[in-house]
């Protein structure tokens, strides 16, 4: 038997404000199924997608637009267990590995929470240091390596 651990494949986005470089707000967005729960936009890769592909999908089926630049990626793939109460949910899945982006959008009015099948109910952009007291607390710490990472590399 195998103690072999399935992650789903899946990318984030980190979008930072209009006003950036000389602001350093990023956008967060409220789930709609669970209210005060705020995150970055994420989403599934899937069969055949490379991690960018996914990426501009994404955020056309998230937030309504795909009209964005990259503006960095983190050079490496993050992985989080689900709580148990999430695993359930996803199964077979026992977490996700996850490549991260540092985009902007080229025009902000294109944001749109209501898609087809809309995953949040209100956005905003906030302090890049305060995304980590509104997030899942089992999300915190890739949320804190990846801003971690694009600080570093004064990008955050």
């Amino acid at each position: 038997m195998s103690n072999t651990k399935n992650y789903r494949r899946n990318v984030a986005a980190i979008i930072v404000s209009p006003a950036y470089p000389q602001e350093k707000m990023v956008f967060v967005a409220e789930r709609s199924d669970i209210s005060g729960m705020w995150q970055f936009p994420q989403g599934g890769i899937d069969a055949g997608e490379t991690p960018t592909q996914a990426l501009f999908r994404e955020l056309e089926e998230e937030i309504g637009t795909a009209e964005l630049e990259i503006i960095g990626e983190h050079p490496e793939w993050i992985s989080y267990d689900f709580p148990k109460h999430v695993a359930k949910k996803m199964q077979p899945f026992y977490g996700q590995t996850q490549r991260y982006f540092l985009v902007r959008l080229k025009d902000e009015s294109l944001v749109n929470l209501e898609t087809e099948h809309p995953e949040f109910k209100d956005h905003q952009y906030v302090d890049v240091d305060s995304v980590l007291d509104m997030v899942a607390k089992f999300k915190r710490p890739v949320y804190e390596q990846v801003i971690k990472h694009f600080k570093k590399e004064g990008l955050l």
